[in-house]
């Protein structure tokens, strides 16, 4: 019997160090190469530039222009290769002492305002100045003719009422058993001097990249089955649709019937008129 430490005990230990997990480029690169995509192919799709999709396969996150920058351009670049990005932005952050503190968020959801600033005439507010002015004519009236007992007769009878009623032919005009149709109020609402661009994916999820005429991301993420995205721009409105099959879209009101297929990725431009896709 030999004395000593077994063969078991003389195997190398397994290195789990953080040095042994693959860098953020590395996994990014092999990755896409997987996908069988060129960085061409990627640059295209993500709006990223070829120099800096080259540079952060190096790690070199410098040309990104800052933290939070590089986190984004990450989140997009591992969502195109396939990958889940939370644990790449975790090794990210982990490298530099932690999670960036927020910033404040620009507004970059400005089609969303779209109804509230389009609102139709309050009638409600209409009728009650009409009362107002009209009760204030006739005590001015009263009050200056006082001993004319015509003027009086005439309050007496109800000339109040009267402006009432002169009013109610215009809140008549609301019927509120009637809903307008989804796509008279998107036409509605799309003013003649923009694009608009409304995103429903009716069909399942897909992932959607919107930009506008300056380079501005409008929004990158997930739009799951069920929920819609508008974008606005007063000259263009560039898409890209990772599922094209799952969304239906409506573009200065008017519905888009082009036959996308599932699971094919759409690279679209939209401008202001008659929708015309780039």
């Amino acid at each position: 019997m030999s004395i000593g430490n077994s063969p078991e005990d003389e195997r190398p230990f397994e290195d789990v160090s953080e040095e042994a997990r693959p860098s953020i480029g590395r996994t990014l690169q092999q990755a896409r190469i997987a996908a069988g995509l060129t960085v061409d192919d990627v640059s295209t799709a993500t709006r990223v530039r070829i120099a800096i999709v080259h540079a952060i396969e190096a790690d070199n996150f410098a040309a990104c222009g800052g933290d939070v920058y590089a986190r984004g351009h990450i989140k997009t670049l591992a969502r195109a290769v396939h990958l889940d990005p939370i644990p790449l932005l975790e090794q990210y952050d982990a490298g530099r002492g932690g999670r960036p503190a927020p910033t404040p968020a620009a507004p970059l959801f400005e089609a969303e305002r779209i109804r509230p600033e389009r609102r139709g005439p309050n009638w409600t507010a209409a009728m009650v100045a009409a009362i107002v002015v009209v009760v204030g004519f006739v005590g001015f009236t009263v009050f200056e003719g006082g001993n004319d007992g015509g003027t009086k007769e005439q309050v007496a009878d109800g000339t109040t009422p009267t402006a009432t009623d002169s009013a109610s032919p215009t809140t008549k005009t609301t019927k509120p058993d009637e809903k307008p149709d989804p796509t008279d109020s998107a036409i509605a609402a799309a003013p003649q001097d923009k694009v608009t661009v409304q995103v429903s994916a009716v069909d399942g999820r897909s992932w959607i990249y919107a930009k506008n005429h300056n380079g501005r991301i409008l929004f990158d993420g997930l739009l799951k089955k069920g929920q819609s995205k508008t974008f606005q721009d007063s000259t263009k409105i560039n898409l890209v649709l990772g599922d094209a099959g799952a969304i239906q879209l409506y573009v200065n009101g008017k519905k888009i019937d082009d036959d996308f297929q599932p699971g094919a990725v759409e690279r679209l431009t939209y401008t202001k008129g008659d929708p015309q896709v780039g």
